[in-house]
């Protein structure tokens, strides 16, 4: 799929701001500092994917089949008090 540059930019910035949060949680800097007490020097690295799809319309998207619910289903949905239609 080719994506437009804006779309480019936007992913790039959103593996910046990936990076920035990782680089400021001090959860991430705690165990680094942890690794360091145990006599451990770290190099790490991150891979990051992106995927991208375009977005359906809304119509496109819905099942065209009806949903099959299991008896078990049934049971789970009421006890949860989730409504359903029962078209059986």
């Amino acid at each position: 799929m080719e994506i437009n540059d804006d779309a480019k930019e936007i992913v790039q910035e959103l593996g910046a701001a990936i990076n920035s949060a990782v680089e400021r949680s001090p959860e991430v800097a705690e165990a680094i500092e942890r690794l360091r007490e145990a006599g451990y020097e770290l190099e790490l690295t991150l891979r990051l994917e992106i995927g991208l799809r375009e977005q359906e319309d809304a119509r496109a998207a819905e099942v065209s089949s009806g949903l099959e619910l299991t008896d078990e289903d049934r049971r789970t949905l009421r006890s949860m008090k989730i409504r359903f239609d029962d078209a059986d």
